[in-house]
């Protein structure tokens, strides 16, 4: 018997630590599973992927958005219609791998949606070259919908139904995908609710941090993000004076201040899943001083999992530093775009604790604030009680995913 193989997309280990939480789960949790897995990595930043890749068994192949759309389409589309070419077609290191995959996980944390149109021939080039292949396609929890857009509604009811299983991370995913007819679902819980740290992160963390900040005092973690920041600004908003001003202002209330990028591309200015140079924007405007915390550098998904773990209360923007909040069981209130956000609240009934940047003032940041820290006893015993079914829930897509590699699962394919 051949050992598994399983093909990764939409997730990567540098960057948005998010992506890099749910590829490490697949990994940690299908290894688990099945054992001796081949896992590859169909990857946007192949380079900064391959330098944080410390899995032995994950092969990280390029599939930046021009490789992806025109070279491995094109060959896994001439693969189906050409079975003499097929020697020389699989050279190609993504065909290979995607040809001799059990399945593909499609890890975009949020496809297919209204409002996202410039995203969605990727979200369909992510997935077609498996489908020419024969390859099933696992699409693990996200957030897809709604489908009012005429374009967007039409592509999916051609596209979504071809998944093998789509897992929604919440209700109101759930209602648009059942609202679109599909019969492929199943409901899930984000798949980096699931990953787990090896005890190592403190030390590891210590030597770039002083962890001696979080001894005493409540700390207060704050994670911008430069997605909210153009949606902000585009109303004339200005989310950097905001964000500076509510830091201040918990400075002066006596709380101490984590500030946590989630979303890191080292060596480089540009903004695409790196809100690195919006926080040194922020930190640069702060006034200096013992009771604040910058992270200015890249850490693992499990090293910031630990810091935001270590935090009283936690203000986000980013999703799945978000997700870490919670996993970790840390009163949370959200800044947020999308209704993947409310609906993942849903499962620890704290939905209220979330509000879109339409409705970002420094008064309303300020005043659900302090009534979250005044709640945070109410709020806490909602997560010890709700989290332990949200992680099994997550951990219910490897048991999935597993049965489809096992012999049983790759006989009953074909």
């Amino acid at each position: 018997m051949t050992r598994p193989r399983i093909t990764i997309i939409g997730s990567a280990l540098s960057g948005n630590k998010g992506a890099a939480a749910m590829l490490e789960s697949a990994v940690q949790t299908l290894d688990a599973r099945l054992g001796d897995v081949d896992f590859t990595l169909l990857s946007m930043y192949p380079e900064e992927d391959r330098a944080q890749n410390h899995y032995p068994n994950l092969e990280v192949v390029r599939a930046d958005p021009f490789r992806l759309g025109v070279v491995i389409n094109s060959l896994a589309l001439a693969h189906r219609l050409l079975p003499f070419a097929r020697p020389l077609l699989r050279r190609n290191r993504a065909v290979r791998a995607l040809a001799d995959s059990d399945v593909l996980l499609d890890q975009g944390g949020i496809t297919f949606t209204d409002g996202r149109e410039k995203f969605l021939l990727y979200n369909v080039a992510s997935i077609l070259p498996a489908l020419n292949l024969g390859t099933p396609v696992f699409k693990c929890a996200q957030a897809v919908g709604p489908f009012k857009n005429p374009i967007n509604r039409i592509v999916s009811k051609v596209f979504l139904p071809k998944a093998r299983t789509l897992v929604t991370r919440g209700r109101i995913t759930h209602e648009h995908a059942a609202g679109l007819g599909l019969s492929n679902l199943v409901a899930g819980a984000d798949y980096a609710f699931s990953l787990e740290m090896d005890g190592t992160e403190a030390e590891s963390v210590a030597s770039h941090l002083d962890l001696g900040f979080f001894e005493t005092g409540d700390v207060v973690g704050v994670c911008p993000s430069v997605v909210l920041q153009k949606k902000v600004d585009a109303r004339e908003g200005d989310y950097v004076g905001q964000m500076v001003a509510f830091i201040e202002r918990l400075r002066a209330s006596g709380r101490k201040v984590l500030l946590v990028p989630h979303s890191v591309r080292t060596g480089t200015d540009k903004t695409h899943n790196n809100d690195l140079p919006l926080c040194t924007e922020i930190n640069d405007r702060l006034e200096p001083g013992e009771d604040l915390l910058y992270v200015d550098r890249e850490l693992s998904s499990q090293q910031l999992r630990y810091l935001i773990g270590r935090c009283s209360l936690f203000v986000a923007s980013r999703f799945h530093a978000m997700v870490s909040s919670l996993a970790m069981a840390v009163p949370t209130l959200v800044i947020g775009w999308s209704h993947k956000y409310r609906e993942v609240l849903e499962m620890v009934e704290l939905e209220e604790w979330a509000f879109g940047h339409d409705q970002l003032t420094p008064d309303h940041l300020w005043d659900r604030f302090e009534t979250l820290s005044a709640q945070r006893g109410e709020v806490q015993e909602k997560l010890d009680r709700h989290l332990p079914e949200v992680k099994r829930t997550s951990l219910a897509q490897a048991d999935l995913i597993a049965a489809l590699v096992r012999p049983a699962g790759r006989e009953a394919r074909g």
